[in-house]
């Protein structure tokens, strides 16, 4: 039987739970997730853990900080002055952003609080510091 190798294209069902058991995200009732092993597409924890499954079999794997999104980052998190935010904007704490850098890279941000004059972003991935366990089943090689 064939089993994933790099390069391979695959498509996997999968069960995303943090250690106390919450669940972060799953395909089920959606169409399984595609991805080419070994491309960085996905996180590297998950990457390896497809590698030698074969259609139809089942895993559970235990993905450390460091092979998911890596420790969180105090230098992710900036304080903005209200004054640079649209005038139509109220800012929530939990309300999601999209900003940019000076090379034009897009990316998330969260805010975290909200001060008189400014309010605190953290731009850290949700995951980021979290151990991952995910419940993996490789429907496919494509």
């Amino acid at each position: 039987m064939q089993v994933v190798k790099a390069g391979d294209k695959v498509s996997v069902h999968y069960h995303g739970k943090l250690n106390n058991g919450t669940t972060f995200d799953s395909s089920e009732g959606r169409e399984p997730l595609s991805f080419e092993v070994g491309k960085g597409m996905v996180i590297k924890g998950f990457d390896d853990a497809v590698l030698g499954m074969e259609p139809g079999s089942k895993k559970t794997v235990n993905i450390p900080v460091d092979e998911a999104y890596g420790e969180r980052n105090e230098g992710y998190i900036m304080e903005f002055p209200k004054t640079d935010m649209p005038p139509d904007m109220a800012p929530e704490v939990g309300m999601q952003l999209h900003m940019s850098d000076n090379q034009g890279n897009h990316f998330p941000v969260v805010i975290i609080e909200v001060k008189d004059n400014s309010v605190v972003l953290d731009a850290n991935h949700p995951l980021a510091g979290q151990n991952l366990i995910f419940e993996i089943e490789l429907v496919r090689i494509d």
